[in-house]
């Protein structure tokens, strides 16, 4: 190269560091139950902050998985090709325990476990995150049937990954799709026009096309169909016993916003071969195990895509020197940089109290079973909201450089949408909130029970949840400020558990600006008062 091309005042890559020495995230797995993995967390940390795993992250992305309907010699396959760096990133996650492994460990602290060790290893790759979420989700609904969950949950919880469509019973290990939505119905389940015909061995026949599959490479889905005693839940194999394909094809991979590594297509069921899960006529109460489970992963990947930029953002700014100092030490980008932390602190520490709340659910605490029901969704409604602006403006900390796809921010923005429309877009979350409240009181009795454990930590906070009580008090209109509400009540629950456990410069910069008089609406509007070194340094990647 001639002499003019220098290379200089370039950050280096953000690699070879333990994503898992978090602040926010080691504090708070020992808060819920969890310090027991912290050893195998900085394990997965460490690869997740390899210069191998992020060259395994762009290589799934750059190579896109490919359809192949047919073989050779034209018989219909419908397989899908993976690049072999999405095999050694769905291998990892599957020996790491992020799939189903939890619902089969006896342990406190199991869900929490996972949650954190899937909030590392997601701010490496995101894709493959969605069959790991899937099958997670899968062992609550299969549940419904003990017949089915002895079957199978074995193998959705084994620490194997085993690709390729086979026999379910032939392979070590399994991992789970859903395929709910139809092109009329989208979030309205109860508008699906897919059958299901009982046959004479108790088994029943599906037909219909379905929108959005996801992970349509897994060996069982989970599926909605109308059956003569109503909407139900059915479990669909891949393949069947004697090493058949199972009646269903795929008509095309999605061209989605987001990753590129992972597969989402649409499915034709054309006689499919399923299983009933629960009470045929009892699909959506059913169904709804999973979605809750989803739901919560929504959160953790929301979280961690928070996470993730905000590293980059810090990273950037700490080695890119502008007037003569570097944009961290700049006062506006401190501002910037430390409003980013705030969110992304409040993010990891909700999504960690609602995993330890799954855990003492499943234990058998009331209190927790009727919180989680409500807390669940309201997280699922703020957290996934705030990815698209977070991820957004830690791309602008890094200027021109964020916008090239070497620096991996483009990809953390593409995916930053997805989680508040999976699973249910806002309305739908909030909506939720409301009808949890209105059919559950208990559920909002535990959530303000919560709040109510912060209580004289921060005047601010304490006003706003005497709002928050006043909004709820008033139904009058409701569903038509179910938005407002709802995000009152998570920026309450978020204040309240920074209150209590954060540190004191966290938590007071997090009340003021979200809850207090002077609240900004873009990042990067702090108090003067806020202690804005104390956050970025504890934030630092």
């Amino acid at each position: 190269m001639p002499p003019t091309h220098e290379v200089f005042n370039q950050p280096s890559p953000l690699e070879d560091y333990d994503v898992a020495d978090d602040a926010a995230l080691t504090e708070g797995i020992e808060r819920e139950g969890a310090g027991w993995a912290a050893g195998e967390l900085s394990e997965l940390g460490k690869l997740a902050g390899s210069a191998a795993a992020h060259g395994w992250a762009e290589q799934a992305n750059v190579n896109e998985p490919v359809l192949r309907t047919h073989d050779r010699y034209g018989n219909r396959i419908d397989e899908v090709d993976f690049h072999p760096a999405w095999h050694v990133l769905t291998d990892t996650a599957v020996a790491h325990g992020l799939h189903a492994a939890p619902w089969a460990e006896d342990r406190p602290g199991a869900h929490v476990a996972r949650a954190a060790k899937f909030f590392v290893w997601s701010q490496n790759e995101a894709g493959h995150g969605c069959p790991m979420s899937m099958t997670y989700a899968a062992i609550p609904a299969l549940r419904h049937s003990p017949g089915l969950a002895k079957q199978f949950e074995p193998l959705l919880t084994a620490r194997s990954y085993d690709f390729g469509l086979r026999p379910p019973h032939t392979k070590q290990g399994l991992l789970a799709g859903m395929s709910m939505t139809e092109k009329q119905g989208g979030s309205d389940v109860r508008a699906g026009t897919t059958q299901a015909v009982p046959a004479p061995d108790g088994t029943y026949r599906l037909r219909g096309h379905k929108w959005f599959t996801s992970a349509p490479m897994g060996d069982l889905f989970l599926t909605l169909a109308q059956s003569p005693e109503g909407l139900g839940c059915f479990l669909v194999p891949r393949v069947l016993e004697d090493g058949s394909r199972n009646a269903l094809v795929i008509q095309r991979l999605k061209d989605k916003l987001g990753n590129r590594s992972n597969a989402s297509a649409e499915l034709e069921y054309d006689g499919a071969l399923a299983w009933p899960v629960g009470d045929p006529e009892h699909g959506v109460r059913t169904i709804i195990e999973m979605v809750n489970s989803t739901r919560l992963d929504c959160v953790i990947g929301s979280a961690a895509g928070m996470r993730a930029a905000l590293g980059q953002a810090v990273h950037h700014t700490s080695q890119r020197y502008v007037f003569g100092r570097a944009l961290l030490e700049q006062p506006l980008m401190r501002n910037v940089l430390a409003d980013l932390a705030l969110e992304s602190e409040a993010a990891t520490t909700l999504m960690l109290r609602l995993a330890g709340s799954t855990d003492r659910a499943i234990g058998g605490d009331a209190e927790e079973i009727a919180f989680r029901r409500l807390a669940v969704a309201v997280g699922k409604f703020w957290v996934t909201k705030r990815q698209a602006p977070h991820v957004a403006e830690a791309l602008e900390c890094l200027g021109g450089n964020g916008y090239v796809e070497e620096s991996g921010m483009p990809r953390l923005f593409r995916e930053s949408p997805l989680n508040s429309i999976w699973e249910g877009a806002g309305n739908v979350a909030a909506l939720d909130v409301l009808r949890a409240i209105e059919r559950e009181p208990d559920s909002i009795a535990a959530l303000l029970a919560e709040l109510d454990l912060a209580a004289g930590g921060d005047i601010r906070l304490d006003a706003a949840v005497t709002r928050l009580r006043a909004e709820l008090a008033d139904t009058d209109g409701i569903k038509y400020r179910a938005r407002s509400v709802v995000e009152l009540m998570a920026l309450c629950l978020q204040g309240a558990l920074l209150v209590r456990h954060a540190p004191p410069a966290v938590a007071d910069a997090f009340v003021a600006s979200r809850l207090g008089d002077g609240r900004g609406h873009v990042f990067g509007t702090l108090d003067r008062a806020a202690d804005v070194g104390a956050i970025i340094d504890r934030n630092r990647p």
